[in-house]
């Protein structure tokens, strides 16, 4: 039963349904309000169980009414502890605001734009979805002092959130999280949040201004004979992808027809994301049909690049890792100079790559946020498909120019006479066989979470897979002059690693291994691969019972 009408409860569902704008949100808990079953009562409870927590990945949850749901209160109210932070630290520029195809993203951006011209702020608002690189990329080209871009990247369809960039057009970072944060705990209504005109439009000339400069990124008059197949999953990459191919000199790719179009719903996918299982098999299967040389993908707003490539008949799906030493390598022997950086739980193998050529390398905690922040940033990485390849324009993981130098690659390699996985080869000849896997267990509770963590730090594991642990770090000390992290990282004999850490956007642990083989020579790598897929599944199984799980 719904709790009576004098229940704690109750009273703080009917204030919340006296201030909420939207008609739909507040039908729907009217509902739950009125119901007598019994699962309703524990919907409502769960609404009003917490507050979606504003933090360094700004805002991401389900749709619906309630404090601990994405909807237009909790949007107003970021909105406004945004605009009042930007007003106390003197903030000049316009505030830019952009928006994926999710549901109600355009709702979300709509009511932050008004927000900020309410507070006295400029307001300048995408023309259309775009991805987010786009939104990123505008921050820089017109000086702005803050974005805000509605998505949930690739999460359920369910779900969606809020991203910020400060003027640097990078994420925002502790401690301007927290001080946005109490700015949005201190407002009490949105009733009480003044709400101005809509904001300005911004013109399509700074598409266009964005896709000449991923463009220009690649080499002019060289190979472009390339057979692709593309899908952006139901996302808003599409589009643009395909123009940026068009100008880039590349043949028009094949595209997943099921998959081509923006849809909120993501009816083909179970999740909208390129490394779940199943979500690049129409892609794939097409390549096979079409006799392609590379499959290429992009999540829901663009902002992630994955990749697959023929390996005899069937099509294999490169992981993160591989994708970023290919593209480091890339722009090593394109001349790009700087600090090639990854996250603490992508491959060791960049810090090689990079030092064989003489560049410097940075480690980072996980996230853009983090990597775009490494001094003298060149190139940019993390395992989960994100690439920042030109930071002076996109300070952020950007799917659309990843995906274009990957192609330019390709087609270069091809002009040779090799492909992608001949460079992996060479590199693994060359480095060592890097060999990256993961372990992902959702726990819908976040004490299972906070468990298995804890758990992991009273009962110290002394070897994992036959291999000694030599060193074990507690990465909420803050390691090497890295910020504390919830995470525990596990150094192995012979150069492997595990890392454990709660994902920062979904009720997950994250479990990331690297097995490293040394490789004699080129015939000496499938028995290095096959002893490292060993190693892997040793590993998988050692850190689930260690964790308890």
């Amino acid at each position: 039963m719904v709790p009576t009408d004098h229940s704690a409860l109750v009273v703080q569902a009917r204030e919340w349904l006296a201030d909420d704008p939207d008609a739909q949100t507040r039908a729907e808990l009217e509902n739950l309000l009125t119901s007598t079953d019994p699962a309703a009562a524990a919907e409502l409870a769960d609404r009003f169980s917490g507050t979606l927590q504003f933090g360094t990945a700004g805002l991401r949850g389900a749709l619906g009414a309630g404090p601990n749901r994405m909807n237009r209160v909790v949007v107003i109210k970021a909105a406004a502890g945004l605009s009042r932070y930007l007003l106390a630290t003197g903030a000049q520029g316009p505030v830019v605001i952009g928006y994926d195809a999710r549901h109600n993203s355009d709702v979300f951006a709509q009511d932050t734009a008004q927000v900020m011209t309410g507070a006295g702020l400029r307001a300048l608002v995408m023309p259309r979805s775009l991805p987010t690189p786009v939104l990123a990329y505008a921050v820089k080209a017109l000086n702005a002092s803050a974005g805000v871009m509605v998505t949930a990247s690739h999460n359920p369809p369910q779900d969606n959130g809020y991203k910020v960039y400060l003027g640097d057009g990078s994420q925002i970072v502790p401690p301007a999280d927290i001080e946005i944060a109490k700015r949005i705990a201190a407002i009490d209504k949105v009733g009480s949040v003044p709400l101005g005109p809509g904001g300005h439009t911004i013109s399509e000339d700074l598409v266009d201004s964005y896709l000449d400069t991923v463009v220009g990124l690649l080499a002019e008059g060289g190979p472009r004979d390339l057979r692709t197949v593309y899908t952006p999953l139901h996302g808003v990459g599409g589009d643009l992808v395909q123009l940026a191919m068009k100008f880039a000199g590349f043949p028009e790719p094949l595209v997943v027809k099921e998959q081509e179009r923006p849809d909120p719903d993501f009816p083909t996918v179970a999740f909208p994301n390129p490394e779940e299982p199943g979500a690049m098999d129409r892609a794939m299967a097409l390549a096979g049909k079409k006799g392609a040389d590379l499959v290429i993908a992009n999540d829901p707003d663009a902002d992630r690049c994955a990749a697959a490539i023929p390996v005899g008949r069937k099509w294999r799906m490169l992981s993160g890792d591989e994708v970023g030493a290919l593209l480091a390598t890339h722009l090593i022997r394109k001349g790009v100079t700087g600090t090639y950086a990854a996250s603490i739980v992508s491959s060791s193998l960049l810090g090689k790559i990079a030092a064989a050529a003489g560049q410097a390398y940075a480690e980072t905690l996980t996230g853009f946020k983090w990597i775009s922040r490494a001094p003298g940033l060149a190139f940019g990485y993390e395992e989960a498909l994100g690439y920042c390849v030109d930071p002076e324009h996109v300070r952020d993981k950007d799917g659309i120019s990843a995906l274009l130098l990957l192609c330019e690659l390709a087609a270069s390699l091809k002009a040779e006479g090799r492909d992608l996985a001949d460079l992996l080869d060479e590199l693994a000849v060359q480095h060592g066989l890097h060999a990256t896997s993961q372990l992902s267990i959702r726990l819908e509770d976040p004490a299972q979470i906070a468990a298995a963590m804890q758990r992991l730090r009273d009962r110290p594991v002394t070897a994992l897979a036959g291999a000694t642990v030599q060193q074990l770090d507690d990465l909420t000390t803050g390691i090497g002059g890295l910020p504390p992290t919830d995470g525990i990282r596990y150094q192995l004999a012979g150069g492997s690693r595990v890392i454990v850490r709660p994902s920062g956007t979904e009720p997950k642990i994250k479990c990331y291994l690297e097995v490293v083989q040394p490789v004699a020579d080129a015939s000496a790598l499938a028995e290095a691969r096959a002893d490292a897929e060993i190693a892997l599944g040793a590993l998988k199984v050692d850190i689930r019972a260690a964790l308890g799980l």
